[in-house]
């Protein structure tokens, strides 16, 4: 281990009898059921029924889990179709690759048919859920450490992440450490819950507002710690297909948080107890 550096991790899977078990799928159910948990909580405390909330986040789940996985291999197509590829291995999401924009797309457009069928209110449940989204996020983080994915450029600050040479791309061989963007990310995401929090606690907000206030968060800091990231992706105009993503997102979701807020403006009084 080199000085003042994280180790990554020298395992990604062990055995259960025939069954292989990956750490990157260990994560993103660990942070599954970590926001599953914190939601239903906030959800009950507004009054919602929990039969209504788990059929609801039942259905949200497994649409998100597939709107992340169709988002990432048409983003990185070239790692799954052409010359020498395996289509087949675009279903192998124990891999790695989950687009966190097509999980919140998919996830909420079923969520939102899944409102209209129970009678309950899709901006109540949206809100009730930001926080328990973005903690499931920062947990699921930890999956691309186990699979030394998703770093960013060479670095030799302290946290700096060692990378096995297998695992460094092309151009970097000579680097031994380099950013753990996913771990920015991480801490980025639990700031963001406590941002939800605090912000809801002191400004009594609703009607939608947490839910836009968290994708304006999470956008500006993807924006930053994308464009930290050398793994190998499509870009456009010198810029990775994400950036632009986060950027037309963050604008989308402010603009709705300043016209909801505008049109709901919250009571700066905190809430009691």
């Amino acid at each position: 281990m080199l000085p003042l550096s994280i180790p990554s991790p020298s395992w990604s899977a062990f055995h259960l009898g025939p069954l292989t078990i990956h750490a990157y799928a260990l994560c993103i159910l660990t942070g599954i059921v970590a926001g599953w948990a914190l939601a239903s909580r906030r959800f009950q405390a507004r009054g919602g029924s929990r039969d209504d909330f788990e059929a609801i986040i039942s259905v949200a789940v497994l649409a998100g889990i597939i709107g992340a996985r169709i988002y990432h291999v048409i983003t990185d197509h070239q790692l799954y179709f052409g010359p020498g590829r395996r289509p087949v291995e675009a279903l192998y999401i124990w891999n790695g690759g989950l687009g966190i924009w097509g999980a919140v797309a998919g996830g909420a457009l079923a969520a939102w048919l899944m409102c209209r069928r129970t009678g309950t209110s899709f901006a109540m449940f949206a809100d009730a859920g930001a926080p328990g989204l973005i903690l499931a996020q920062a947990i699921g983080r930890l999956g691309n450490w186990f699979n030394q994915e998703l770093f960013g450029r060479p670095t030799t600050l302290p946290w700096g992440l060692e990378i096995d040479p297998s695992h460094r791309p092309e151009g970097y061989q000579q680097f031994a450490t380099f950013h753990p963007t996913f771990g920015y990310e991480l801490l980025w995401c639990l700031a963001g819950v406590g941002l939800l929090l605090w912000a809801e606690r002191r400004f009594r907000l609703a009607h939608g507002q947490l839910f836009a206030l968290y994708v304006v968060w999470y956008c500006a800091g993807r924006q930053w710690i994308e464009a930290l990231r050398i793994d190998k992706v499509n870009t456009l105009g010198g810029f990775r297909l994400n950036e632009y993503t986060s950027a037309i997102v963050f604008c989308c979701a402010l603009a709705t948080l300043l016209w909801l807020l505008r049109r709901h403006p919250p009571t700066a009084e905190p809430l009691e107890g």
